[in-house]
């Protein structure tokens, strides 16, 4: 498919899959689950500035992937959609520059009814935005147990036909999901953890799948939660009360093991005037012409920050560098 204004495409922007492969967003994304998903969570003014920046930083006609969930809170769990709700009450004119991705959460009574179950979870959604944003895609934040993927991608099509969303999208799935589930209806997005840390076989075979597809891969926690910014030198400097302290590769003896891959890429990203962080995105960006990477910012400056990153070009020789320091320094420690 030839769109209309590939000449005037960059780094900066890419395109969505399946029934949004007209549309056009910014090769970073923006995460926005640790806006809310802490205790107290950022200020309406300081995240507000945060979207602004990223939104303001495209082209004009291109849209921002912004990443939510109905549960991105701690006090409520909806706190993410109605901090998304107050911005788009008090900024209307940002609604187009915004493509707003939702995943809920899976805990369906396997016995009861699951299509009633996730039309709840939809419709909730729907509630917490109050009509100040069209909810662009859908997607369950886990496969539905009791549910065949195919069977769960044409009941959301009944969703879209009527009105209540416009694209859909799987979160944390394997390459035969992708298919599975693409089979019932046009998938437009497939969520899934890369990084410098985070780059198995399953990683590649997904991103290889959705480019076979031309499925859109939303690459989230592309600086591994924030460790691989180099934010903390030692184990001593995470806050006691940081719920990453619960994650595997944050326990002490795999956090002290792991700085060895931070030390790598932030001289990588020296010699090359960037941050570590910036290099991590760079990379992540890098591998498809569809892959989005969606760091998250709460703070204007470093949302703007990571937007540059989809303008540095990584050599063959950087990601050759990049390549030896992740296979030299293994990281230690599960994903969750």
């Amino acid at each position: 498919m030839v769109h209309p204004f590939d000449s005037a495409m960059s780094t900066q922007t890419t395109y969505l899959g399946g029934t949004a492969s007209n549309v056009a967003v910014g090769k970073i994304g923006h995460g926005l689950m640790m806006m809310t998903w802490r205790d107290p969570a950022v200020s309406d003014e300081e995240a507000f500035a945060s979207l602004k920046a990223g939104m303001d930083s495209l082209p004009p006609g291109t849209k921002m992937f912004l990443n939510s969930g109905e549960f991105y809170g701690l006090n409520p769990p909806s706190a993410n959609l109605e901090l998304l709700a107050r911005f788009f009450e008090r900024y209307p004119g940002y609604s187009d520059k915004a493509f707003l991705s939702v995943k809920c959460g899976m805990s369906f009574n396997p016995y009861g009814d699951l299509e009633a179950a996730l039309e709840r979870k939809v419709d909730f959604v729907l509630a917490k935005l109050r009509g100040t944003k069209k909810l662009d895609l859908f997607e369950p934040a886990r496969i539905i147990h009791g549910m065949p993927l195919d069977q769960s991608t044409r009941i959301m099509a009944k969703f879209i036909a009527q009105g209540k969303f416009d694209h859909i999208g799987l979160s944390e799935v394997r390459a035969d999901h992708v298919r599975q589930a693409h089979s019932g209806h046009p998938i437009t997005a497939v969520e899934i953890e890369v990084s410098p840390w985070s780059y198995t076989q399953e990683t590649k075979d997904v991103i290889s799948t959705c480019e076979e597809l031309g499925i859109a891969v939303i690459a989230y926690s592309p600086l591994g939660h924030g460790f691989l910014t180099g934010k903390w030198k030692s184990y001593k400097d995470l806050e006691p009360d940081n719920l990453l302290r619960q994650f595997s590769r944050f326990q002490r003896d795999n956090f002290d093991h792991n700085l060895a891959l931070v030390s790598a890429l932030e001289a990588i990203a020296s010699d090359k005037d960037i941050t570590a962080a910036q290099l991590c995105i760079a990379w992540v960006a890098s591998l498809g012409p569809k892959v989005i990477p969606i760091p998250g910012s709460s703070n204007a400056k470093r949302t703007l920050e990571n937007c540059t990153a989809a303008t540095i070009e990584l050599t063959a020789e950087d990601l050759a560098n990049i390549s030896h320091a992740m296979t030299v320094n293994t990281v230690r420690g599960t994903r969750y």
